[in-house]
């Protein structure tokens, strides 16, 4: 009995509350998409149940429905009309759902949005910054002169002296302004003209622990006369003169607030919410700004109103929220029994996600100039690798090759000491490896407060964190061994990719999947109940694409590598034109032009998937040869696609033919290595 597309689309619309619970609604290949306003309102046994629906499940703020190819369509169709939503696009439904989430996820997911961008730059800068100070250090200094270490060095702290600039126009794309103009509110933050966020320690520390902040030209004359010894007129009394002669310069607006001329340099916060509010002022000005005066005045007035506030509010308070956490982190490193560097070890990464972390140079200052050592920098250790041990977890455990490419060198990075990569790259996007380096963090700052572990310098931490803590070395070992373990283990239990998590669900899909070709072809009708087993003969499919065939259980995939689709086989293409494998009916065909299913004259079920996560592309590599209903003969182009534009996408370019009614043979066999389009492929007996 066939399928009623509108009583189909009926029951799910008051399964799922009626149209005023809808807040999007959109369809991919074989799922209808919702965003619904109240999740308390479905009746999950009738959304169950639904006509015609093969399974449900909630993902990424959405309700997502499986009704197979084919079919989705047809009720989604329906159901916006009865619903009386407009259509959307998958990744308007994505926006909807996300604007679901909860203020803290939201921010998670724009810093995450912010970094994950520059953080080949990060990983280039912290993986050379480790290399060349570490083996300086461990020769006593002695490269410090050569010229290719002095270049190298150069080139090692480049992304992160200059990192505001690179979070400004990162932060203006995610929040939708431009990018130039955020890249400006960076090189506002990271001004000559004003103190080096890196040298306050200093001045502090020389001024016995509170920075001598000079406010006004005749009084930074008269400090500046003391200071050097000579006369100082008020107009030789500039920041500049300030700042070399170790103070912090300081400027008076509206006859009363004082503003420090201070940059922030190692912020990450201050800088995020500044282009944020740079976004939200463009976009208002191109609204009411004339079009004629717009190219001017939208620019001039975004960049002079930010940067004002950055500098005046937005810095300076962020600043009082460092001195507090600063002098909270003093107090907690003097409860004994190893519970404050338990508490410091679990504390401290999320002092590096808020961009505050740099201030602690100034607590260690104060500690090796007061006690000549240091008992805080082995903790920072300790957290450092813990994220680096959690992020080798991910790349262990992740069957993503992208996010593979991105865990390797980010894990190796946080044992050398940077960790940003690791953190917002990998660790903080997941959420669970981060919580898992926090716990692991915070059982290496217990035993290295238990052990008394200090350094005699710091700015040095990870694996080169050795060269500073030379009486301590095998207490030191055993903290980062610890706390990479720890975090190492957590993570390994705790962790599973989106591809992971979405395997129940996707397993569901695939059945639906399996079911819907035959259904379009004609071969199985609505309900399977009704039908005959379908007929099959043996037969041999050639290979669609030329290149290397290897077993879909070695696909990075797990729907596809655990054969819950059907067995088959996969090739490693080296050119880009996908062959009818056999002759038959085309069945199914993806709008994106990534998938294609064909019905055998033999009775085979066959699913060409081409490349991996293809389907986020929308077609733009693919150029497809035939249209639904074609009759085709084996060796017929059906697929063209640009290889090199898969791979610059990162994506990766497998192509798995699978036999999706495996059921139906007693013998599915695949042929290994390398094949020429149109030889034996998979045997069917």
């Amino acid at each position: 009995m066939a399928l009623d597309h509108r009583q189909a689309a009926q029951e799910i619309l008051e399964a799922v509350g009626g149209p005023g619970n809808i807040v999007s609604a959109a369809h991919c290949a074989t799922r209808l998409r919702l965003v619904i306003a109240d999740n308390s309102k479905i009746d999950k046994d009738k959304v169950e149940n639904a006509a015609g629906a093969k399974g449900n499940f909630e993902a990424s703020g959405q309700l997502q429905i499986i009704y197979g190819t084919g079919t989705v369509n047809k009720v989604y169709d329906e159901f916006i009309k009865l619903a009386g939503v407009s259509a959307a696009s998958k990744d308007d439904v994505k926006q909807a759902a996300a604007q679901k989430a909860n203020p803290f996820q939201r921010a998670i997911k724009a810093l995450g949005d912010v970094f994950v961008p520059i953080i080949p730059a990060i990983v280039a800068s912290g993986l050379l910054m480790g290399l060349t100070e570490g083996i300086n250090n461990a020769m006593g200094g002695a490269l410090s002169t050569d010229g290719w270490w002095i270049l190298v060095h150069a080139f090692s702290n480049a992304s992160f002296v200059f990192l505001q600039i690179l979070i400004g126009f990162s932060a203006a794309r995610v929040f939708g302004g431009n990018e130039y103009l955020g890249g400006v509110i960076g090189m506002i933050a990271n001004h000559t003209a004003l103190i080096n966020a890196w040298s306050i320690p200093g001045a502090i520390e020389k001024f016995g622990g509170s920075a001598y902040q000079v406010v006004g030209s005749q009084a930074a004359a008269t400090w500046l006369s003391a200071q050097t010894g000579s006369a100082v007129t008020a107009a030789e009394a500039t920041s500049d003169a300030i700042m070399a002669a170790g103070g912090i310069p300081q400027v008076t607006l509206f006859g009363a607030y004082n503003v420090t001329l201070q940059g922030y340099q190692g912020h990450v916060i201050p800088i995020v919410i500044a282009v944020f509010v740079m976004c939200l002022i463009e976009k208002w000005l191109h609204k009411h700004v004339p079009d004629m005066f717009d190219l001017f005045v939208t620019p001039l007035v975004t960049v002079l109103v930010t940067g004002t506030l950055l500098l005046t509010v937005i810095g300076p308070v962020f600043s009082l929220v460092e001195n507090g956490v600063m002098y909270g982190f003093q107090w907690l490193l003097s409860i004994p029994f190893g519970l404050g560097g338990a508490l410091v070890g679990a504390i401290y990464p999320a002092t590096v996600v808020l961009g505050v972390h740099h201030m602690f140079n100034a607590l260690e200052a104060t500690l090796i100039a007061n006690t000549g050592v240091d008992n805080f920098n082995p903790i920072i250790s300790c957290c450092n690798v813990a994220q680096g041990a959690a992020c080798l977890a991910v790349f262990v455990k992740t069957k993503r090759m992208k996010m593979k490419e991105l865990a390797l060198p980010s894990g190796i990075s946080g044992f050398l000491g940077i960790t940003e990569p690791a953190i917002y790259g990998v660790n903080l996007p997941n959420m669970k490896p981060f919580v898992a380096a926090m716990v692991g963090a915070a059982v290496g700052g217990a035993l290295s407060s238990l052990f008394g572990v200090v350094s005699i310098a710091y700015g040095i931490t990870g694996l080169f964190g050795f060269l500073i803590t030379t009486g301590y070395t095998l207490q030191y070992a055993i903290c980062i061994l610890v706390s990479a373990g720890v975090a190492f283990g957590l993570t390994t239990v705790l962790y599973r990719d989106d591809a992971e998590r979405a395997t129940p669900a996707e397993t569901t899909q695939v059945v639906a999947e399996t079911q819907a070709t035959a259904n379009q072809a004609g071969a199985i009708a609505e309900a399977a109940n009704d039908t005959e087993p379908v007929q099959v003969v043996a037969e041999t499919l050639a290979s669609p694409m030329s290149g290397t065939a290897i077993a879909l259980s070695s696909v990075p995939d797990p729907v596809f590598a655990s054969e819950a689709m059907g067995k088959g086989e996969a090739v490693e293409p080296t050119e880009g034109k996908v062959l009818s494998p056999v002759d038959g009916t085309v069945t199914v065909l993806a709008e994106t032009g990534h998938a294609i299913g064909l019905l055998s004259d033999g009775g085979a079920e066959v699913l060409i998937h081409v490349g991996i996560d293809t389907v986020e592309l929308r077609g733009a590599p693919f150029s497809a040869h035939c249209k639904l209903g074609d009759k085709v003969r084996k060796g017929d182009l059906l697929i063209d696609v640009d290889l090199a534009a898969v791979e610059a996408a990162g994506k990766q370019t497998t192509t798995m033919v699978v036999v999706t009614n495996t059921d139906a043979y007693s013998s599915v066999t695949g042929a290994d290595g390398p094949v020429t389009a149109g030889d034996p492929l998979v045997e069917l007996k």
